[in-house]
């Protein structure tokens, strides 16, 4: 059998696990995307180093998933973003002919029942320009962290190293959300604290990790 097809087999599981933390898109493309990625892993891969194949490839087989639904996404929000903006627009003239001037921007929000802050995204949009971290990936994971097709072995050295050295709780809540695949509510449930609690303290750590790796 060609060793690319018995490494992709043989680690399946692991391209499917990467793939289903990912709602919404079809699971054959993501497979597909991922097994790119396994791929890119197993030609760089130095077994003399004592990293495993999988923690090696892992960060590859993210990266290149993250990378295509990010894509996607970007055509899909580009599409919605541009309707909503003449849905905007003609609100305006509408509202500026009634009210013989020029409509508010809060006249506006109240009569498309829309937040303020998202009509002056919307009437600032010029289908560019914008950030998908910024806008619409706002709840920052580990994924995000570690998701780049140039990660090396001293990152992931690095990354274990960071993690394994944070104090408790927090040590204990990113190895259970991250490495066990825990939702923050049963770390809440484990550790005696709030769903809340877990969750300030996983964003607090995950924005110190991506510092530390930018």
């Amino acid at each position: 059998m060609d060793p690319l097809k018995e490494v992709i087999i043989n680690n399946s599981n692991l391209i499917y696990s990467i793939a289903s933390k990912f709602e919404g898109c079809d699971m054959d493309d993501l497979f597909q995307v991922g097994s790119i990625g396994m791929i890119e892993a197993y030609k760089k891969f130095d077994p003399s180093r004592g990293v495993k194949f999988t923690t090696f490839a892992y960060p590859y087989i993210l990266g290149r998933i993250s990378e295509y639904v990010r894509e996607n996404h970007m055509v899909k929000l580009s599409k919605d973003m541009m309707r909503a903006k003449k849905k905007v627009d003609r609100a305006k003239a509408y509202l500026s002919q009634e009210l013989m001037r020029e409509a508010s921007l809060e006249e506006i929000s109240n009569y498309l029942n829309i937040p303020l802050q998202n009509l002056n995204m919307l009437i600032s949009y010029k289908g560019d320009g914008y950030s998908l971290d910024e806008m619409y990936f706002d709840d920052l994971s580990l994924y995000d962290v570690i998701a780049s097709k140039n990660i090396d072995y001293d990152s992931l050295v690095f990354l274990k190293q960071e993690i394994e050295g944070l104090p408790e709780p927090d040590r204990t809540i990113m190895i259970q959300r991250y490495f066990r695949d825990m939702t923050q509510c049963d770390v809440a449930d484990n550790l005696g604290l709030s769903q809340v609690d877990i969750s300030r303290r996983e964003k607090k750590v995950l924005v110190k990790l991506r510092k530390s790796f930018n």
